[in-house]
């Protein structure tokens, strides 16, 4: 494992420059050499205003040297409960902590917005993030107690009380 440089996160900004890009640009990556693009992914690549901030939900961006190298979205899916969502890492930065990082700030800024629970889904094929999701604190839950996924590549569902 190489050694994590400075990692800085922000906020996602509609007019920030390479935000919406770099956003759709690395979830496509991911999803796409181990699944297939399903319509909620391509709707919400490639509108996260209207499909993640309007609804109340917020994303992310980490970057190292003003290089956008990871992202994430809290997805409101209650009062005080949000689905943490399209995490990524680019392919080149994978296996420095990044993804850990990331996701460690989200759950704090989920914790700032006074969420109570945090949700995901993912899949089984994706055993490295799972790990990941495991050593931040969630714990595998029945899916009949999250709202029925979009995805049919789901198949790990996941809960984490805050």
């Amino acid at each position: 494992m190489q050694t994590l440089m400075q990692i800085t996160f922000r906020s996602f900004e509609a007019g920030q420059p390479g935000d919406r890009e770099a956003f759709r640009v690395l979830n496509e990556q991911w999803i796409a050499k181990y699944f297939v693009l399903e319509e909620k992914d391509i709707q919400t690549l490639r509108e996260p205003e209207k499909y993640i901030l309007k609804p109340g939900g917020h994303i992310y961006m980490g970057s190292i040297d003003d290089e956008i190298v990871g992202c994430c979205a809290l997805i409101a899916n209650g009062l005080g409960s949000y689905e943490v969502a399209k995490m990524a890492v680019d392919e080149s930065r994978r296996n420095q902590g990044i993804g850990k990082a990331m996701l460690a700030h989200v759950i704090e800024e989920a914790r700032s917005l006074g969420a109570y629970r945090l949700t995901l889904e993912t899949n089984s094929k994706l055993k490295n993030a799972i790990h990941v999701y495991e050593s931040l604190g969630f714990k595998h839950t029945d899916p009949s107690r999250l709202e029925p996924s979009p995805y049919q590549r789901a198949n790990v569902f996941m809960e984490q009380f805050l």
